[in-house]
């Protein structure tokens, strides 16, 4: 999952959000030189992204990216995801309430600065200054973060115009998402559980 379905699955706790966030960032075992909790929230992550991998809804939608950018395919499922999540009325009901809850995990995260990986810094600065999860909501957002995947993915050469693969299949990936996050949001609920219950 990409950023704003990983803020969602925190469900409002907010070491576990800040473990979630800055997951990717971590690497291996450098989880252990967190505090227990964030070391839970880089655990759920890493969970969630198994378990979004594996659905069968991801596995049949990414085939639409694959053609394009190959092993990449996942990665841009994710930002597909989280277009469909930003504009879920069952979710957020309007502009104004994504808003706000963008707003509060920036307000949330910035009080983990001082144990932010190295290179999370510049990312978290960028995903405020630019709003990142709000944006999710518009395709203009959507294919700037397309455009920043493709730039950062070694075995991409841009330009790659991706943007017309959501248009085009608008329908097909809006079905994957309506099968796939009800069952994430149960998976990751029952997980976090357990992963509290473990302390």
């Amino acid at each position: 999952m990409n950023y704003l379905a990983h803020a969602y699955l925190s469900f409002g706790h907010p070491d576990i959000l800040a473990g979630n966030m800055m997951s990717d960032f971590i690497k291996g075992n450098k989880k252990n030189n967190f505090p227990i909790l964030i070391q839970q929230g880089i655990r759920l992550h890493r969970l969630i992204d198994q378990y979004t991998d594996e659905h069968p809804a991801t596995l049949a939608a990414k085939q639409l990216f694959k053609p394009q950018v190959g092993l990449y395919a996942g990665s841009f499922m994710d930002v597909v995801y989280d277009y469909f999540l930003a504009n879920d009325e069952q979710v957020f009901a309007a502009e104004q309430q994504l808003a706000h809850f963008s707003e509060t995990v920036y307000t949330v995260l910035q009080q983990y600065e001082s144990v932010f990986p190295e290179k999370f810094t510049p990312a978290f600065q960028h995903m405020r200054t630019h709003n990142w999860l709000l944006h999710y909501r518009n395709k203009q957002g959507i294919e700037r973060t397309f455009e920043g995947l493709v730039h950062r993915a070694q075995y991409l050469q841009p330009p790659i115009a991706l943007l017309p693969v959501l248009e085009n299949n608008k329908a097909f990936f809006q079905e994957a998402y309506q099968q796939f996050f009800p069952d994430v949001i149960q998976f990751a609920s029952k997980q976090l559980a357990i992963l509290l219950n473990e302390l």
